[in-house]
């Protein structure tokens, strides 16, 4: 057997490597602090997001339970995997780029994996995996399940609530019984419900079970039984107010019922998990003898290669945060007003708009706002929103931009789709929503253009933002948007809408390339 010498010993000192990668995890963290503080800030404002404060214990806590297995690991750092750091930092330089923060937060915990192999390697790594993946519920993901979700749970209470005999007219995520009025908002929408099942089930599937094949089955159960009990606690709280004569469930108490129907719903959940669970017959080792140490020994890597591939992840992670400092210092723009001429005479501008509505956008965006009519009096409004300088919290794709507030608004948005309609031989996309007030119904087609491309999806917008200031420096972006008012159906304003863009849209387009450009 082989042993090794008192000298070599001090140079292959297996406690160094993971000393240095919590050096470099703490460095990255300080690297990369907005995107870090960024996730704290959100756990401390939203309740949804509030066990992200926890993630971090529970990580610590698993993997010092696995320390005795990682120690006899053979620990040689791998320069690969040094590669996979500077794909992740382009990475996280383009979503910063695009302000898409919830990504940048993503890239910046698969950073910390990709360091333990870095440092410790692939097969260190590999014996922490779940700890390690688990930090990934730290992010505060989520926001973009709030729309499905909350159709989910208005089809399925206006399902239930029919197959009871129930009368119920609904517009939208708005219906009405003959008791009263209902909406499902954000906080119907079960987010908080799925997050905390799906963090926690995921957790207790690790610790239960051993088989792949049973944790995965119940992540899946964690994740299918909150949406389909959010369901039916929104069918029980609309049931409760309509038999009592809307006296119950209608106000603070409605949010009580639905904690406790939650809780009551994962405990029986984890209780019907346990009857499956798989006793770890394992027996850890924790305690290595002088022995298996020295056996092990000559796999430890020296402590000056530790040391030099640790500065290399360091200098390689904080690469692109400098780029990144450089390409967004603030360009002096002159905020130009935008203007375009009215081509033929076919349109004039009109003195009353076609309504009370605007839409609603954050920051400081340059806004053109106009109303027209044609010979035959027919009304559309026009409003370009045009974003420059854009960061997080001024920028065009953002979730308070919206059509209507959730709350407190005398408009309702009833639906919304993606049309296509022929201009002037180019089929052009658009996103049509319909809105609706109590005297009003409105029609509205919008579209983001940036850089003179167009798209109504806001993830290829994000994607082009961030080209286009990867490669140009421009991340001017604007939305277009053209409202008319119909009477009952929405087809009625179809045709006044495609006129309005036949006559108008080339010299709108040249108006905005126009405040590009300069």
């Amino acid at each position: 057997m082989n042993t090794l010498s008192s000298t070599e010993n001090l140079n292959r000192n297996p406690s160094l490597a993971a000393l240095m990668t919590i050096l470099a995890v703490t460095g990255i963290l300080i690297i990369y602090h907005e995107t870090a503080w960024s996730m704290v800030a959100t756990w401390y404002r939203s309740d949804t997001y509030a066990h992200g404060f926890l993630i971090l214990p529970f990580v610590i806590y698993l993997i010092w339970t696995k320390r005795g297995s990682i120690v006899a690991l053979d620990q040689q750092p791998s320069p690969t995997a040094l590669m996979g750091l500077c794909v992740l930092g382009f990475l996280w330089l383009i979503s910063e780029l695009a302000s898409v923060q919830v990504l940048a937060q993503y890239i910046l915990v698969a950073m910390l994996p990709v360091v333990v192999a870095v440092i410790m390697g692939y097969r260190a790594m590999f014996a922490m995996a779940f700890p390690l993946g688990y930090l990934f519920f730290a992010v505060p993901f989520g926001d973009v399940l709030i729309p499905p979700l909350i159709n989910f749970t208005a089809d399925f209470t206006v399902g239930a609530l029919q197959l009871s005999g129930i009368p119920v007219y609904r517009e939208g995520t708005f219906f009405s019984l003959p008791t009263g009025n209902w909406s499902v908002v954000e906080a119907c929408s079960g987010l908080r419900y799925l997050i905390a099942s799906v963090t926690l089930g995921t957790l207790y599937a690790y610790l239960t079970y051993r088989s792949l094949n049973r944790r995965l089955i119940f992540i899946a159960f964690s994740i299918a039984v909150p949406i389909f009990a959010n369901g039916v606690r929104a069918y029980l709280i609309v049931m409760t107010g309509h038999l009592s004569d809307m006296q119950l469930a209608v106000g603070v108490d409605h949010l009580i019922y639905g904690w406790v129907f939650f809780g009551f719903v994962m405990l029986l959940l984890f209780w019907v998990g346990s009857l499956w669970r798989e006793d770890n017959n394992e027996v850890a080792n924790k305690n290595y003898s002088e022995k298996q140490l020295v056996e092990t020994g000559n796999s430890f890597a020296s402590n000056k290669k530790t040391i030099l591939i640790t500065c290399a992840a360091l200098i390689i992670t904080s690469i692109w945060p400098i780029y990144a400092a450089y390409l967004e210092e603030d360009v002096d723009y002159v905020q130009s007003e935008f203007s375009f001429y009215l081509p033929d005479n076919k349109w004039h501008i009109a003195s009353n708009p076609v309504s009370d509505w605007k839409p609603i956008y954050i920051g400081d965006p340059g806004k053109f706002e106009q109303h027209y009519i044609n010979n035959e009096n027919k009304m559309v409004s026009l409003y370009v929103t045009y974003y420059y300088n854009q960061r997080q919290g001024n920028e065009l794709i953002n979730s308070g931009n919206v059509l209507v507030p959730e709350m407190d608004s005398p408009w309702r948005k009833i639906h919304e789709a993606k049309r296509s309609v022929m201009i002037n031989s180019r089929d052009v996309t658009i996103r049509q929503a319909q809105l609706r007030s109590r005297s009003r119904n409105l029609l509205i087609w919008s579209w983001y253009v940036l850089g003179g491309d167009e798209t109504i999806n806001p993830y290829m917008a994000k994607a082009l933002l961030a080209r286009n200031r990867l490669l140009s420096g421009n991340d001017m972006g604007a939305e277009i948007m053209i409202v008319a008012p119909y009477e009952v159906q929405p087809a009625e304003a179809i045709p006044i809408l495609r006129q309005f863009l036949t006559d108008m849209l080339p010299a709108i387009s040249n108006g905005l390339e126009d405040i590009s450009e300069q």
